[in-house]
Formats: structure tokens, sequence, C-alpha cells
């Protein structure tokens, strides 16, 4: 197992749109395993491959408060149970110490295939299902600063762009 380097807003790499999973097979289970290791190090409650520059449809989750509920996520993809839609503070592992209200759809139903190529169908409502909205934006290269107006993503690029200065 190893903890993964993750990239960091405004890095460019960030905004690549990841391509479909073709095949799970044992290098894809090491990597599954060592975003989980990546994640829990952070520590966090989700992470998406292209957080760790590999650009694939893959994303780990464990919303439990003791790491007990590890979900995989290969080629994910979701649809809103409803039109119910409620803000909830997110953060971002990619986007460290900064926290803001993002609307999103209440309940999902998420179909993906689990680490070892399997199809399973999840209805999620609450954090969990926020956190799928929120890793599944990262496979299209959108960020949860994107849903902020302009000033506030504005003053996060800033925030970044010196804490990227200070670790220099």
């Amino acid at each position: 197992m190893a903890i993964l380097n993750i990239l960091e807003f405004p890095d460019e790499r960030l905004r690549t749109k990841a391509t479909v999973v073709e095949s799970v097979d044992d290098d894809l289970r090491r990597l599954i395993d060592d975003m989980f290791d990546t994640m829990y190090d952070a520590p966090g409650i989700g992470l998406a491959a292209t957080q760790v520059d590999v650009h694939r449809r893959v994303i780990v989750i464990d919303v439990s408060e003791d790491k007990t509920q590890p979900l995989v996520l290969i080629n994910p993809s979701y649809t809103p149970i409803s039109d119910e839609r409620e803000p909830m503070q997110e953060g971002c592992l990619s986007v460290p110490e900064y926290y803001a209200d993002v609307q999103r759809a209440l309940g999902v139903r998420l179909n993906a295939l689990d680490r070892d190529g399997n199809p399973y169908t999840l209805e999620a409502d609450g954090l969990l299902a926020h956190c799928i909205q929120h890793e599944c934006d990262h496979l299209e290269g959108v960020l949860f600063v994107d849903y902020l107006s302009p000033l506030k993503r504005e003053r996060v690029l800033k925030k970044m762009q010196k804490r990227h200065r200070s670790t220099a």
C-alpha cells in the first residue's frame, strides 16, 4: 500500500475528464487500495482517481465514523431520486482547509462496478449522496469551488496560490 500525492487546486490536471475503466484487474485493485490508504491518511471521506493524477473512472468513499464502510465506485453514474435539493457544507482533499455550502440532490440512485467488476445499484441520501455527487464531479473535471460565486472562487484561488508559494 502507498500514500499517493493528491493534486491541489488550481492544478489543471484536476480538470481532466476521466476515461472509462475497460477491465478490472489486480493493478486496478492495487490503485483502489492505495486510494483508500491515501483518503484515510488525508483524512477524507471520498477520493476520485483524478485527484491522484490517474484519469480513470474510479472513486473510493467511506462516510462512516470508524472507517468500516469502504465503498468502491468504478465507472459510476447516478440519477437524482427526486427534484429535492439541499445545501451541505463540503470540503475537498484537493482544496484543503476550505469549506462551503453546495446545493446537491437530496438523494441519488448510483450504478457502478465494485472492486471485482461486479455491477451494483445503490440508493443514497444525506452525506453519502452528497459525497457521490462531489466525487463524480471530479471524474468530469469539476470541483466544488465551481459552484461558488466568482468572488468566492477567486478568494479560494488566491488562498491556494499563497499556500503553494509557502510550501514551495
